[in-house]
């Protein structure tokens, strides 16, 4: 019961590793308010867990929705302690034939979406002096380079974000870090070409994707006092592949 009256905000909690990472933090303790484009799919992350948890419907791309959301956690709740950043789209474009629509989408949930998140996480942290712990996810691929240029654009830049935001709260005791997952059992990959999925595979020493529970177990630890000395830093959880 590591994160017993914390208050939680996961984004993309509606499946894949936000879904694992909000029923993991509800189940240490933590009260959750999970967030995805559908609220259904988040009542179903929450079910048969603790009632205390509330699902809302957000798209991150909307900067004044995400403030009312951070709004209503700290009326509620007196505060917001922890913030996880997982919302994230993928797509299989070829360079060449990246829309400018499909840029603009893609980069608009996994980064801006991310900033948003992040610069409303920041401000609730500063008003009611918490010392929070926000954890952004990036992917391997931003390493790498094997996906999608906006994909991995989008994910690189997430790091910068971390490192960046990080050192400037550092002094008020808010701790930004990021998880950066290899290929992962999520919907996501279910998206991919079985042939991408395989050749993904091949490239990871360990021999499997991850499953959502093991990115789940390093963001409790980001979450969680274990991790009080630990800030700026971009986290590999990627079975061997690359190391930062």
């Amino acid at each position: 019961m590591k994160l017993v009256g914390k208050v939680a905000v996961v984004t993309g909690a509606g499946q894949g590793m936000g879904r694992a990472i909000a029923r993991l933090f509800a189940q240490e303790g933590a009260i959750v308010i999970g967030v995805d484009l559908k609220r259904e799919s988040v009542e179903e992350t929450f079910s048969g867990i603790d009632e205390k948890c509330l699902a809302r419907s957000l798209d991150v791309t909307n900067s004044e929705d995400v403030k009312c959301l951070f709004d209503e956690a700290v009326l509620k709740y007196g505060r917001v302690d922890v913030v996880v950043n997982s919302a994230g789209i993928g797509s299989v474009d070829a360079l060449v034939d990246t829309s400018d629509e499909s840029w603009a989408r893609v980069t608009g949930v996994n980064l801006t979406g991310t900033f948003y998140c992040l610069r409303e996480a920041v401000r609730s942290m500063k008003a009611t002096t918490t010392p929070g712990s926000v954890i952004n996810i990036s992917s391997t691929a931003a390493l790498t380079g094997e996906g999608p240029a906006h994909y991995c654009a989008s994910k690189a830049a997430v790091m910068g974000l971390t490192r960046s935001a990080a050192r400037e709260v550092a002094a008020l005791g808010i701790r930004i870090n990021t998880i950066v997952p290899g290929p992962t059992n999520t919907p996501m990959m279910k998206g991919i070409p079985d042939e991408w999925t395989e050749a993904i595979i091949k490239g990871v020493p360990m021999g499997r994707m991850a499953m959502p529970e093991e990115i789940a177990s390093v963001a409790l630890f980001l979450a969680c006092g274990d991790s009080s000395f630990v800030t700026g830093q971009n986290i590999a959880v990627n079975g061997g592949m690359a190391f930062i």
